[in-house]
């Protein structure tokens, strides 16, 4: 399971926090020899953290008020962080664990069997949580050790605020519908059409003065006719269709817009104090 300094996963977190919030160059404290008092016994060199998902595994402890010049693993379920003093108390760690420790040179020389080395020192003041303690390197996971890996939590504790939101949606119901048709009505129509009809009309006129014609000039001839047609115009009435009017249906959108007004309640933390307390508050 690889393991990265902190500021090798977290490549920004100079950025997001301030000096008494970087657990980097914070004290480390132990019980002294007599378990009576407790001893500075050097401070935090950096942070190792779990390449998976940026979990933090040890502290690196520059021990160099106990032994000079030596750094070791310090895993952080063994750790109580004070942010306030700005120190790092590790539970149960002794001079006599800190000379058994392999020491801390280079990352890339971090491997199972030096973590394994780290965690049996620790082991031996602490009763086994695993009910299977056979593993290897491919099998291991840090939660077998849960008093080695996970941090203390009797120095978080969360108090959650809740507060009231209006929430403005909307909802698209039918209110209505239009429905257009055809429907056939009758209906007795009058019409008018001119026609003309042509008639024969005969008039027959006597001449006033009865002159002679010359016998000669005179063709009596028997079967002689004068012939003239005639003409007359009938209706011609029938029905047919013509579009009379067309009809389009569409939709249009209105829009306007709908205000609201509630009363919504929202919770503030109330900070009450007894003495001087050095208290910062983040968001």
């Amino acid at each position: 399971m690889p393991l990265l300094k902190l500021g090798d996963f977290y490549s920004d977190y100079r950025h997001n926090a301030t000096d008494n919030d970087d657990i980097k160059n914070y004290d480390v404290y132990a019980q002294s020899n007599d378990e009576r008092e407790i001893d500075k016994v050097g401070s935090v060199y950096d942070i190792l953290v779990d390449d998976r998902n940026g979990s933090f595994r040890y502290f690196v402890v520059d021990t160099g008020f106990w032994i000079f010049g030596k750094k070791v693993l310090l895993p952080v379920g063994r750790a109580d962080i004070n942010t306030h003093e700005r120190r790092i108390y590790a539970k149960g760690l002794t001079k006599h664990q800190v000379e058994s420790l392999p020491d801390f040179d280079d990352l890339d020389k971090i491997d199972y069997e030096h973590e394994e080395h780290v965690r049996n020192v620790y082991r031996s003041t602490a009763p086994s949580t695993s009910s299977d303690p056979a593993y290897d390197r491919d099998t291991y996971d840090y939660d077998r050790d849960p008093d080695l890996y996970n941090l203390s939590d009797q120095n978080r504790q969360s108090l959650k605020l809740y507060e009231e939101r209006l929430v403005a949606n909307k909802q698209r119901q039918k209110t209505g519908e239009a429905v257009i048709g055809k429907r056939v009505e009758t209906e007795t129509t009058h019409v008018s059409v001119p026609i003309e009809k042509e008639r024969v009309v005969i008039e027959r006129t006597q001449p006033t003065n009865h002159q002679a014609v010359d016998a000669s000039q005179v063709d009596f001839r028997e079967g002689e006719v004068a012939r003239m047609e005639v003409y007359e115009e009938t209706p011609d009435i029938r029905k047919e269709a013509v579009v009379s009017e067309e009809v389009q249906i569409r939709k249009e959108v209105d829009r306007d817009t709908v205000s609201a007004e509630e009363t919504i309640r929202r919770e503030e933390l109330d900070i009450n104090t007894q003495g001087q307390p050095k208290l910062k508050k983040r968001r």
